[in-house]
């Protein structure tokens, strides 16, 4: 991959410094990684780039990242600390698949832009995939410009109700429909089998996901994430990342709607809170037992 001159650009751009690179490259790649991944990474191009997860057998999310193609390599964005054990995991499904397969985190820079367009010196960028509001993302090689802080990213990304895998859930804990990719473009139910499609697949017919992020805000500033968040002394779920005030909440959803619809203070730790379905959710809070019985 090269990179243009250097530039400028209008908005935010961060260096997502916790954030690696896998390199995939190869005559087999498209469709190596099209048997392994929960999206369809053909959609992944010029200015387009594809939110995806490597899952277990099971279902359960072990990665989640956004690929981009430069040609005929594909350029994965993911949790930095997770890279060489990814890398090594497409290792093991090589098997006979002409591929390439390569970490490359320590010469390469993530950025994440929002407010403005992708800066010169990034060949490799597009639209965040997920949602629009979030931006762009690019891979460039070296560090790469920022104007802005993780922390300020984090904040943007807290607002916009989107989770990240190793900051919001432990890889392994969720299934997609519970880190809400069904909800960002990150699953794929039309483009055949892949690693866990089968449990993915049930969920999504059966309407049996329980479990969802949703915006949490506080009477005051949250506290540390991994805090439990209660109803009448019961909890109802667990508080995400958080920036001041606003934060992300992973909550059963019957079980909140319950509290609310009962009146009953929501307190992560001793903090009261209200919580709030994304803009761009397509799930909802559950109708009560009681109505959903009479309904035809």
């Amino acid at each position: 991959m090269t990179t243009q001159g250097s530039g400028t650009a209008s908005g935010q751009v961060a260096r997502l410094v916790r954030r690696g690179v896998v390199a995939v490259g190869g005559p087999d790649a498209v469709k190596f990684l099209n048997d392994l991944v929960t999206a369809d990474v053909t959609h992944a191009g010029p200015g387009s780039a594809v939110y995806a997860g490597l899952l277990t057998p099971q279902g359960k999310v072990l990665f989640d990242f956004i690929i981009f193609r430069d040609g005929d390599d594909f350029w994965i964005d993911l949790a930095r600390e997770k890279a060489a054990d990814f890398a090594k995991r497409l290792g093991f499904y090589r098997l006979r698949a002409n591929v390439t397969v390569a970490d490359r985190s320590a010469d390469h820079t993530v950025l994440a832009g929002w407010g403005g367009q992708p800066v010169d010196s990034a060949r490799i960028a597009a639209p965040d995939p997920r949602l629009p509001a979030l931006g762009w993302r690019a891979i460039v090689a070296g560090d790469g410009p920022g104007y802005a802080s993780q922390a300020d990213y984090d904040a943007h990304r807290i607002a916009c109700g989107v989770p990240e895998g190793g900051i919001d859930f432990a890889f392994g804990d969720l299934f997609p429909h519970d880190s809400d990719m069904d909800q960002l473009g990150g699953v794929d139910f039309t483009k055949g089998c892949y690693v866990g499609q089968e449990v993915v697949s049930r969920m999504e017919h059966r309407h049996t996901a329980r479990r969802r992020f949703v915006i949490a805000t506080g009477a005051g500033p949250l506290p540390a994430s991994g805090s439990e968040i209660a109803a009448a002394g019961k909890p109802i779920g667990t508080l995400a990342s958080s920036a001041g005030r606003i934060g992300l909440a992973l909550v059963r959803l019957d079980r909140a709607k319950e509290a609310m619809d009962k009146a009953e203070p929501l307190l992560a730790a001793d903090t009261p809170v209200t919580l709030a379905l994304p803009p761009w959710a397509r799930f909802g809070w559950p109708e009560p037992a009681a109505a959903a019985a009479h309904e035809p």
